[in-house]
């Protein structure tokens, strides 16, 4: 009788789950639209008076946003302002959507990767996880990959979709 044998354990695959880099706090956007006055101006003495009586605490651990709504012209201070406020409380403030927002944690979290106990093996990035993972961060380690990894694959150990293969050069004496 033939005994059963998984290859793919036996394997020197490395496999990785970009689902786990994901930061699993709230994230939020704030607009800056909301201080705009009849939607087109920012008065900067109402403004400055809303950041120090605001309650930042609220924004504890959250990652956030900073946006406008609106096509007002903001001044890069008051952006500027608001990141002076949150920072303190929130986990992560960028200017911009929250897909940008989602890119820059999985960029934060793929930069903590020790890169070189990827050297010379063959990985595979997963391709289906428990939590959303952007297109960004799949391209984002691919890249912090190329100069480590012997081959990358995407997708599942049992099957894979091959991405890069390192060429060995050969002598020409």
């Amino acid at each position: 009788m033939d005994t059963i044998v998984n290859r793919v354990a036996q394997s020197s695959l490395i496999t990785l789950d970009l689902s786990e880099y994901y930061h699993h706090g709230e994230r939020i956007v704030y607009d800056i639209a909301q201080h705009l006055y009849e939607g087109l101006i920012l008065r900067e003495k109402e403004f400055r008076r809303f950041l120090s009586e605001h309650d930042w605490e609220t924004y504890r651990g959250k990652n956030v946003a900073i946006t406008c709504s609106t096509d007002a012209i903001i001044p890069i201070w008051a952006y500027m302002l608001l990141a002076t406020k949150l920072q303190p409380y929130a986990h992560k403030v960028i200017f911009g959507t929250l897909a940008e927002l989602e890119n820059a944690l999985f960029q934060d979290a793929l930069s903590k990767i020790d890169l070189t106990k990827f050297q010379d093996a063959k990985v595979v990035i997963k391709g289906c996880g428990k939590v959303p993972v952007p297109p960004f961060a799949y391209v984002e380690i691919t890249r912090l990959l190329l100069p480590y990894a012997h081959s990358i694959m995407y997708g599942e150990p049992c099957s894979t979709v091959p991405i890069f293969k390192r060429t060995t050069e050969k002598n020409s004496t």
